[in-house]
C-alpha cells in the first residue's frame, strides 16, 4: 500500500488529471531574474521608440510610461510561462517592492546629502567648543552649546510626557472608563496641533503672563504637548496588539486588573512602548518653531535649563543657515549632521535596550 501511494505521488501532474505542476511561489531563479530584466529592457526599448517617434520630451513622463509597460509586459511574460496565480504574484511583489524603494531612496539621498554638505566641520572641536566668542570667518567654534541645550530639552521633555502618555493609552485600551471617548477626541486633536501653536501657548502663559522669561524648561514644556498624542496613539495600538486571551489568563487566576495591566500587557508591549517613545522624541527633537518663542537661543553655554535663554540644534542651524557667510552656513550643516546622528543614536540605543531586556525575559 505504500508503494502505490509513492507511486502515485512521483507521477506527474498532467498524468493525474492534467493540471499543471503548481510551482512555488517564493522560489525566484536564474530563469525568473532573466524574465525580470527581459521585460525592463524590453519595455525601456518601446518607451524609447514611443518617445522617438511622438518627439516627447521630460525624463518623469518617460519613467512612468517605462514602468506601466514594464508591468504590462512582466505579467504577460510571466503568464505564459508560469500561468495567472505565478504573474500575478511577480507582479504585486514588484510593484511592493518599487513602492517601498520609493519611499527609501528619497531618505537614503537626503541622508547623503547632509553628509556630504556637513562633514567639512565635523570634527573633534565642534562637539566641545562653543560659538561664543567665534567670529563669522573663524575656522573654528563648535555646538557643544547647542547639543547640551538639546539633550536637556528634549530629555526634560521626554521624562514628563512618556509617562503620561503611556498612562492615557492604558486608560484608553485598558480601563475604557467614561471619560474615554473624550480623552481620545482631545488626543486626536492634539496630534494635528501646528507645534508654532504649542510654542505661542507656552509664550502667552508662562513668558509673558507670568513672567519667568525665556528658557529651556519653558521649551520642554512647548515639546510636552508635541510628545503626549505623538506617544498615546502609538502605544495605545501597542497595547490593542497584546492578545486578550493573555489578559483573560491573568484575570482567571484572580489577578487583579492593575495588576493585570503591570505584570502581563506592559511587559509584552514593553518593545512596541519603546518604539513609540522613540517616535516621539524623533517627533521633538528636531522641532524648531516653538523654541525660537520659548528658548530664544544662545550662542553661549548655559547648563541651568530653568533660568535664561539656551540654545539647540535646531535653532543653531537655523541662525547659521540664514546667514549670507559660507563658513556660517557650512556650520549650519554640520548641525544638521550632528542633529541626524543624534537620532539615529538614539533610536539604535532604544532598540538594543528593547532587545536586551526581551532576550533577558526568555
Amino acid at each position: 500500500m505504500t508503494d502505490v501511494r509513492v507511486a502515485a505521488a512521483e507521477l506527474p501532474a498532467m498524468e493525474m488529471g492534467g493540471r499543471e505542476e503548481p510551482r512555488s511561489l517564493q522560489r525566484f531563479d536564474r530563469g525568473d531574474f532573466a524574465e525580470l530584466i527581459g521585460s525592463a529592457l524590453s519595455a525601456a526599448a518601446l518607451t524609447w521608440l514611443v518617445f522617438s517617434s511622438l518627439a516627447w520630451n521630460g525624463a518623469l513622463g518617460a519613467m512612468i510610461v517605462w514602468y506601466a509597460v514594464f508591468l504590462v509586459m512582466y505579467r504577460a511574460v510571466s503568464r505564459s510561462i508560469h500561468g495567472k496565480l505565478v504573474s500575478t504574484d511577480r507582479m504585486m511583489t514588484v510593484v511592493m517592492v518599487t513602492g517601498a524603494a520609493a519611499a527609501f531612496v528619497p531618505l537614503v539621498m537626503i541622508i547623503i546629502f547632509v553628509i556630504t554638505k556637513g562633514i567639512q566641520y565635523l570634527r573633534f572641536s565642534f562637539f566641545v567648543d562653543t560659538l561664543e566668542s567665534v567670529g563669522p570667518q573663524d575656522s573654528g567654534g563648535g555646538a557643544f552649546h547647542s547639543i547640551v541645550g538639546t539633550l536637556e530639552q528634549v530629555g526634560l521633555a521626554a521624562a514628563f510626557a512618556i509617562p503620561m502618555a503611556i498612562l492615557t493609552a492604558v486608560y484608553l485600551n485598558e480601563v475604557k472608563g467614561r471619560m474615554a471617548q473624550g480623552v481620545r477626541f482631545v488626543i486626536d486633536s492634539m496630534s494635528g496641533l501646528p507645534s508654532i501653536v504649542a510654542g505661542l501657548f507656552v509664550y502667552s502663559f508662562w513668558v509673558v503672563q507670568l513672567g519667568k522669561g525665556f528658557s529651556g524648561f519653558a521649551g520642554s514644556m512647548a515639546l510636552v504637548v508635541l510628545f503626549i498624542p505623538t506617544v498615546t496613539r502609538a502605544s495605545e495600538e501597542m497595547l490593542r496588539i497584546v492578545p486578550d486571551s493573555l489578559r483573560e489568563a491573568s484575570l482567571a487566576m484572580g489577578a487583579p486588573q492593575w495588576k493585570t495591566v503591570l505584570r502581563v500587557v506592559l511587559p509584552t508591549a514593553r518593545g512596541g512602548l519603546v518604539s513609540a517613545a522613540i517616535l516621539g522624541t524623533a517627533r521633538a527633537i528636531g522641532e524648531t518653531a516653538p523654541m525660537v518663542l520659548t528658548v530664544l537661543g544662545s550662542s553661549a553655554l548655559n547648563w541651568n535649563v530653568f533660568n535664561a535663554n539656551q540654545d539647540d540644534l535646531p535653532l543653531f542651524i537655523l541662525k547659521l543657515i540664514r546667514s549670507p557667510n559660507a563658513t556660517q552656513v557650512a556650520r549650519a550643516w554640520t548641525g544638521a549632521l550632528v542633529l541626524v546622528m543624534l537620532v539615529l543614536l538614539l533610536f539604535t540605543l532604544a532598540r538594543i535596550l528593547g532587545r536586551g531586556r526581551r532576550k533577558a525575559e526568555r
